[in-house]
Order: structure tokens, then C-alpha cells, then sequence
């Protein structure tokens, strides 16, 4: 079942990664993890954008036309998507420099599954209050630093001391890759497909 080991990274981190490296899944199933968790994010951010709107400071409700927010819903999908499949790539470059040697399945599970906490977030868009989404996103980008440590020598069989220095290094990558998405997206609204914003 996709999603089987969800539960699992919450309660016992350490166990269930020692459980996906025993029974490694397919690079499908993988990609299916990310699609259905990318999910998540993607149409909470259109609900939240065109329906609920967002609230910064003590000023007006912000929100986006029905199109713009479905616009940007796919794009952010997509854009998940890629970044997660990057992130295995680099995953897999560096392995080579920590003597490991995992397959691309591999890679494509320490990745996928170390973003779902941080793709659960947007569960907190139903508040989609500045703040609240800020200290949610901090709660969940640390949850999947520490996924990303307590995975990283049990998938790469590579000893806790070279685990941290790999980890550290697939930690600042995945910082470059956030930023060239955030680059991209403003490059594409500065193409003429930027927000609209109702009144």
C-alpha cells in the first residue's frame, strides 16, 4: 500500500527506517509516494489562496482569483515534485564521496520520504494565517532534517560519523535547490503569469 510507512516515520523513526531498507520498493512506488504527498501542499495552497484567503498582520484577508490559484496550485505540485526528484539525484552524486553505494530507488526513498513531514504543512493552511503556517513549516522542516539524519546511515550503510557529514552536505543542497525554486518562480511571474488578486 502506498503510504505504509507514513505512520511509522512519526512513531518510531528509527524502526521504520529500518523496515524500508529491509523491504526496498520500486522506483513507481516511490514516485507515487511523492505524487500523492505533493498533493497535499498543492491544493491546500489553492483552497487556502482562492477560498479562505491570507491573513499577514492586522490588514485585509488577501486572496486569489479561482484561475491564478489554480495556476499556481500546479505549478507548486510540479515544482514539489521536481525539487524532491532533484534532491535524489544529489542524494545519489554525493554518495560516491561517503563510500556509499545506494541504487536510485534508494536515493528517490531517502528523499521522498524525508519531505513528507514537510509536505504534510500544508495541512496548515486551513489557518492560513502568516504565523501559524511559519511555526508549523519550522515544526515540520525539522522533523524531516532529523528523518533526513536517522535515515541516512541506515539506507546508505554507511557509518553515524560519515552519516551526519552526508547528511549536513545533502542539507545545505537541498537549501540551493529551495532557492533556485523560489528564483524560477519569480522568473516565470515576471513572464506575465503573476498572481491576480481579488478585491
Amino acid at each position: 500500500m502506498i503510504l505504509n510507512h507514513l505512520w511509522g516515520l512519526y512513531a518510531h523513526p528509527k524502526d521504520e527506517w529500518h523496515e524500508i531498507d529491509r523491504r526496498h520498493e520500486s522506483y513507481v512506488y516511490s514516485l507515487s509516494h511523492i505524487a500523492i504527498i505533493s498533493l497535499i501542499p498543492a491544493v491546500m495552497s489553492y483552497y487556502a489562496s482562492a477560498h479562505l484567503g491570507w491573513s499577514i498582520g492586522a490588514g485585509e484577508l488577501i486572496r486569489l482569483s479561482h484561475d491564478s490559484a489554480v495556476v499556481m496550485g500546479v505549478g507548486l505540485y510540479f515544482a514539489l515534485m521536481a525539487g524532491v526528484v532533484a534532491l535524489a539525484i544529489v542524494i545519489h552524486e554525493l554518495a560516491k564521496t561517503f563510500d556509499a553505494s545506494p541504487t536510485y530507488t534508494q536515493s528517490l526513498e531517502l528523499a521522498a520520504y524525508t519531505a513528507t513531514p514537510l509536505f504534510m504543512v500544508g495541512l496548515a493552511a486551513f489557518f492560513p494565517s502568516l504565523w501559524f503556517i511559519m511555526l508549523v513549516g519550522f515544526a515540520g522542516l525539522s522533523y524531516s532534517v532529523y528523518l533526513l539524519y536517522s535515515g541516512v546511515p541506515i539506507l546508505m550503510h554507511i557509518p553515524e560519523d560519515k552519516g551526519f557529514i552526508y547528511a549536513s552536505s545533502v542539507v545545505t543542497c537541498g537549501l540551493v535547490l529551495l532557492v533556485f525554486l523560489m528564483a524560477a518562480s519569480v522568473i516565470i511571474w515576471s513572464q506575465g503569469i503573476e498572481p491576480v488578486y481579488m478585491n
